[in-house]
């Protein structure tokens, strides 16, 4: 057993661990790594990376034949062998040599093995040989450890080996059909990629498709699926899973049946906390972590004193790559200025806070047509008492949109506060309206007057002329 002491230990290597110690070293500390699989974590290699790369060829394909004059020069079928080919050059195989490199030269140590805490600000490492190494924090432990897929409580599903999306993004070869069990981003976004590989995919979902989003975007989801010849299965849930000789049975509570070579279990997550030591400080395993806006821990002020913080999906203020990257660099940033007695500034939109987390969220989902959105929908804005006003606006009149595709189908909301004369929220829906989302997230962040957003411009003809269409029919106050 060795000991090593470092100023800032992180348990995790994902993205989001990697962007707490780059910002960390950045500002002057020691910080080290403890990783059980591969350094990059899910997004790399389960995630965001391989499920973007599944989508893309038939999306672009698509794209091509929307448009006069391509469309004729597309004559074939999508090369299932060639996309999946591509999508293994983005995870590198499933070999994290270039991530290891990365932290390497940005000067973050690295301990491969299963961390755990053992106590006030220290952790004990277990490598795979058996090696147990203790490490001890100056400052500051950060737990990043990510969430697993939950596996619904269906007699007889844990029985037939289902699908999690690491299986789903990862698999080398395409079943001739699969029933997905869920309806949200993953679940769409896995049924967009397998339809276009030619599988015959169901989606059952008890509560609809895409229920977070504004209801419009699951209407046309929804029919784009049925389209690429997916089967819905809404309002219903399995009671019974078997597998036989024809693949997985899943008998449904309206008494059908759908019969499929594999099942994908796309339900929702977990914490991965079980078994990181959690209960040698006061908190209990398996929860969720409770953070602030600076990501510190809350719970028994006996055990934490400001020392154990939570990024990424652990802590479960937004289960996003890009919001957990924003909650480690606000997390970095702090713990630094903390172990050097700088300034901390952790008033709302301060620097040390993940402000954003709250109402200014942007999230895609891959599917086709994508839904792209930022901010509270018309719903939630409700909910949260706000007074508003809701604008909509067919994508399909503005002229950047109809050379974009012949027949462009797409809308966009807005998300008016009646008071402060703000965007709470925006959603566009439509080919290529990701590429559209930054703006609407700058003009909730910012708390941009309506105004003063006349006064931004959109080029002519982009699909940007949006914002003038929006204001336009929101009327000059």
């Amino acid at each position: 057993m060795t000991e090593t002491e470092y100023d800032l230990i992180i348990i995790g290597g994902g993205a989001v661990a990697e962007n707490v110690a780059d910002r960390a070293v950045q500002g002057g500390l020691t910080a080290i790594l403890i990783e059980s699989e591969l350094v990059g974590g899910e997004c790399s290699y389960w995630a965001c990376m391989p499920s973007k790369a599944l989508l893309r060829s038939g999306i672009a394909l698509r794209a091509a034949q929307n448009v006069e004059g391509t469309k004729q020069a597309v004559t074939g079928d999508i090369d299932v062998a060639a996309t999946l080919k591509r999508r293994d050059s983005f995870t590198h195989d499933w070999d994290d040599s270039s991530q290891v490199e990365w932290v390497e030269g940005a000067g973050i140590g690295l301990l491969r093995g299963h961390g755990r805490l053992t106590g006030v600000k220290r952790v004990s490492v277990e490598a795979s040989d058996g090696t147990v190494t203790e490490l001890t924090a100056r400052h500051a432990v950060v737990v990043s450890t990510g969430s697993d897929p939950v596996l619904p409580d269906v007699p007889g599903l844990a029985d037939v080996s289902p699908w999690t999306p690491r299986e789903a993004t990862s698999a080398k070869v395409i079943p001739a059909s699969l029933a997905i069990i869920g309806g949200g981003v993953v679940a769409v976004e896995m049924a967009t990629a397998y339809a276009t590989f030619g599988c015959n995919v169901t989606i059952i979902a008890r509560s609809g498709l895409l229920g977070t989003q504004e209801d419009f975007a699951a209407e046309m989801v929804g029919e784009s699926l049925k389209k690429l010849g997916v089967t819905l299965s809404l309002g219903v849930t399995p009671t019974n899973a078997r597998r036989g000789d024809d693949g997985v049975a899943l008998t449904l509570s309206d008494g059908s049946e759908v019969v499929a070579a594999e099942v994908l279990v796309a339900t929702g997550r977990q914490p991965r906390s079980t078994d990181i030591g959690l209960e040698t400080v006061g908190l209990t395993p398996g929860d969720w972590l409770d953070v602030d806006d600076t990501l510190l821990v809350r719970g028994d002020t006996n055990h934490h004193h400001g020392w154990l913080y939570a990024t990424g999906d652990v802590n479960h203020r937004v289960l996003l790559t890009h919001q957990g990257k924003y909650q480690a660099r606000a997390a970095g940033d702090v713990i630094a200025a903390r172990a050097l007695g700088h300034a901390v500034h952790d008033g709302a939109w301060g620097a040390h806070a993940a402000t954003a987390d709250h109402e200014a969220v942007p999230q895609v989902t891959f599917s086709d047509p994508e839904v792209a959105s930022v901010g509270l929908t018309s719903r939630a804005a409700e909910k949260a008492g706000y007074t508003t006003r809701v604008v909509d606006y067919d994508l399909g009149w503005v002229a950047g949109a109809s050379l974009q595709a012949d027949g462009y189908e797409g809308k966009a909301r807005m998300v008016v506060d009646e008071k402060r004369k703000v965007v709470l929220g925006v959603t566009f829906v439509g080919q290529d309206v990701s590429e559209l989302l930054h703006a609407a997230t700058v003009a909730i962040v910012g708390e941009v007057p309506i105004d003063r957003l006349w006064h931004a411009v959109p080029a002519y003809p982009t699909m940007n002329e949006i914002w003038l269409r929006l204001l336009e029919t929101y009327g000059r106050p």
